[in-house]
């Protein structure tokens, strides 16, 4: 096991997952079995890496913005960053649009597959129409106030609070260049420290990568809804699918067209991550690793890899913002609705603002989905409908937000020369030397 590269080891512990799961569903007591003796080993992992974001992104940032010894420079690199990031959402959402207008998924639903999904799902919808109802009667600027905490350690309790962790560390990184280096030598010297500390622990972590996967698919399986419901919403899944995979070609040629680095280099470096993304539904929990692959296996330098990446792992959401247009539209679709092009070019604006800042965590796209709906005037009730199929399709485009991640960082490092040669690191390199 130690010579296969550890992309085949998490494919593997996948397989052995879902093959484990499908043969438990089909005994007694099986389901329970997986729930109270695998499952927490699956939990136990996405724990580990949620550990360490936090701590990761204040490391990395400041370290990160310090080094650059320059303000002009990280406004430059801010702004091409978040201009790529919004740039590529417009163009998911839009394929998103293009192809669900194309297939008519939602127009393959029965009267009674409706009623059916409705009735089982309808109880989940209530906590998401809540969350989207409480933040839309915070007023339109309070997304904005949000970025600014204050308390840096209260933000820092939650991954949800992310981009306030993110607006401290840029402040702090400023901060450090404006005062003498000097004065500043030791405090930087210690995330410097800190940084490294941080990405071996992420080192260790991959080690029960494959284990960690193996017990969270197999969890999915058992707990999955029944076959029938599956099969009503093939259309609409497939249709995502369709779509995410169009993204994931997009990246690669933008990859190739602006760092002249191959597709296959580009996907061997960052399959860990999209393994680990497709697990966990997380960018959040799957940040630390991605920095890592990006860092050591595409070669993009530390100081614009630690800033593009916490700051996509919150606002890049183009495999979210494309099942959110594909699954507005499905929904009007299956309830007899036709959408008007006006409509449609308002849920690409709607699901692009709405991905900015949302939380880098399972179920997240739901909450944004609920404003989606309301914007064009969908019932909210046919949230109902794609329940059955979500969990699956959240690990899809978690994959995907976490490769476009990876993508723009390289673009971003490319266009400030700070893109060089992977510089591969093991974790027990040091208890080699000491050997």
């Amino acid at each position: 096991m130690k010579k296969i590269a550890l992309h085949w080891k998490i494919l593997l512990g996948m397989f052995l997952g879902v093959v484990l799961g499908l043969i438990m569903t089909n005994f007694e007591g099986g389901k329970g079995l997986v729930q109270d003796w695998i499952k927490p080993f699956g939990k136990i992992f996405i724990n580990s890496l949620k550990l360490i974001a936090i701590p990761l992104i204040l490391a990395a940032l400041i370290k990160g913005v310090s080094d650059l010894k320059d303000i002009s420079k990280l406004s430059q690199m801010g702004g091409r960053t978040i201009g790529i990031y919004i740039t590529t959402t417009i163009i998911a959402v839009s394929i998103g649009l293009l192809l669900v207008n194309l297939v008519n998924p939602g127009k393959s639903i029965t009267e009674k597959t409706r009623t059916e999904m409705v009735g089982n799902y309808s109880d989940n919808t209530t906590q998401y129409k809540q969350t989207a109802k409480n933040q839309k009667e915070s007023g339109p600027l309070k997304a904005l106030e949000d970025i600014v905490p204050d308390n840096i350690f209260s933000s820092a309790t939650s991954n949800r609070n992310m981009l306030q962790v993110i607006f401290f560390a840029i402040f702090f990184g400023i901060g450090l260049i404006l005062i003498p280096e000097e004065t500043g030598k030791t405090v930087k010297h210690f995330f410097d420290g800190f940084n490294e500390v941080i990405l071996k622990m992420v080192d260790l972590i991959m080690l029960a990568a494959p284990y960690g996967v193996f017990a969270l698919l197999a969890a999915l399986v058992v707990e999955s809804p029944s076959v029938d419901l599956f099969k009503a919403l093939g259309w609409y899944a497939l249709t995502v699918i369709i779509g995410l995979i169009i993204m994931v070609m997009i990246y690669t040629t933008l990859v190739l067209v602006f760092t002249k680095k191959k597709p296959g280099f580009f996907i061997k470096g960052i399959s860990p991550a999209q393994l680990l993304g497709f697990s966990t539904s997380s960018s959040a929990a799957t940040l630390p690793v991605t920095m890592e692959r990006v860092t050591e296996h595409l070669g993009v330098e530390e100081e614009a890899a630690s800033f593009v990446l916490p700051i996509g792992a919150t606002i890049n959401m183009d495999g979210t913002s494309l099942y959110q247009a594909v699954a507005a539209v499905f929904i009007a679709q299956a309830f007899g609705m036709d959408l008007s092009f006006s409509t449609q070019l308002g849920i690409i604006a709607t699901a692009t603002l709405a991905s900015i800042g949302s939380a880098a965590v399972p179920g997240a796209g739901m909450v944004m989905l609920v404003g989606v709906l309301g914007y064009a005037g969908i019932p909210e009730a046919g949230l109902a409908l794609i329940f059955a199929v979500d969990r699956p399709l959240d690990m899809c485009r978690t994959a995907v937000n976490v490769t476009g991640d990876a993508a723009v960082s390289m673009l971003v490092a490319k266009s400030i020369g700070k893109l060089g040669d992977p510089k591969i690191k093991n974790w027990d390199d040091n208890y080699k030397k000491d050997e």
